[in-house]
């Protein structure tokens, strides 16, 4: 081929690429700018490009709204959901791809449809439960429910996982002495890091971001920020920039996350798809 064709073609996909990241991004970049303008700049027509930023939206956000509570709820839930749904699907994912049979086939299978349901079949029963029980407005129902539902999720990816791990690793572990659970945790584990991290990610980011069950089995005491942030501007558009600030706010932790584990992140990916 021409060399300058060549060149012409790379160009060319550089290009769209280019233009798709830009499309992709832009949500944001307009996110961050409403963010920081003032309600009257924020909302004018056509858009005003140049304005003085203001920090006033993130301030009133955490001080005078107290954002920072339902911080501490996304916390709380995000970090339990993550903990319980890894500690299940390590082991779960581990048995799956050791024991593999008929009866694994069809829990994967089954696993699969219960995933693959929209959220809503769930919605109305879990909240008529939670209010017999007296769980409604909790932590621990949204944990639990969030587990229940990605679960499946999490199984999967740790059983594509575990069947990149030769078997002989964890007998050589047990030659050595140990029983099987010990070959687990001291042999498995520690080669499978990757994969939990990568796994743990996509968990939190479920749960990070999850809106519709929060919104339906909270009130007050257990909401998330994504339902918060949906809370402002619903009768005003004076707070509309607030939103934003918002939802500027629950992005940026997100970023960072990826960013401080971007290399587990790939290595866990290229291990999930390539069998070794």
């Amino acid at each position: 081929m021409n060399p300058s064709n060549l060149n012409i073609q790379r160009m060319m996909v550089y290009g769209i690429m280019g233009l798709w990241v830009l499309f992709c991004a832009f949500p944001f970049f307009w996110t961050i700018m409403t963010s920081i303008k003032n309600p009257v700049d924020a909302f004018s027509n056509p858009p005003v490009w140049v304005f003085e930023p203001t920090a006033t939206n993130y301030a009133n956000l955490w001080l005078e709204f107290g954002f920072s509570e339902f911080l501490i709820n996304s916390v709380i839930v995000t970090l339990g959901v993550v903990v319980i749904s890894l500690t299940i699907g390590c082991f779960a994912g581990y048995a799956l791809a050791r024991y593999p049979g008929k009866l694994g086939f069809w829990l994967l299978m089954l696993a699969l449809v219960f995933r693959s349901l929209p959220h809503t079949v769930f919605l109305i029963p879990y909240y008529e439960f939670t209010r017999m029980v007296g769980l409604y407005d909790t932590h621990i129902v949204l944990i639990l429910v969030l587990v229940a539902i990605n679960q499946p999720f999490t199984i999967w990816m740790m059983r594509s996982f575990f069947m990149n791990i030769p078997k002989e690793l964890e007998e050589s572990a047990m030659m050595d002495g140990c029983n099987q659970f010990q070959a687990f945790a001291k042999a498995i584990v520690p080669v499978m890091w990757p994969g939990i991290i990568t796994t743990g990610l996509f968990t939190f980011l479920l749960a990070y971001n999850e809106f519709l069950i929060p919104l339906t089995l909270t009130a007050t005491n257990a909401a998330t920020m994504p339902v918060a942030i949906s809370q402002f501007g619903a009768d005003d558009i004076k707070y509309w920039s607030m939103t934003a600030a918002g939802a500027v706010s629950i992005t940026l932790p997100i970023v960072a996350l990826i960013i401080f584990f971007q290399k587990k992140i790939v290595s866990g990916l290229v291990a999930g798809a390539v069998k070794g």
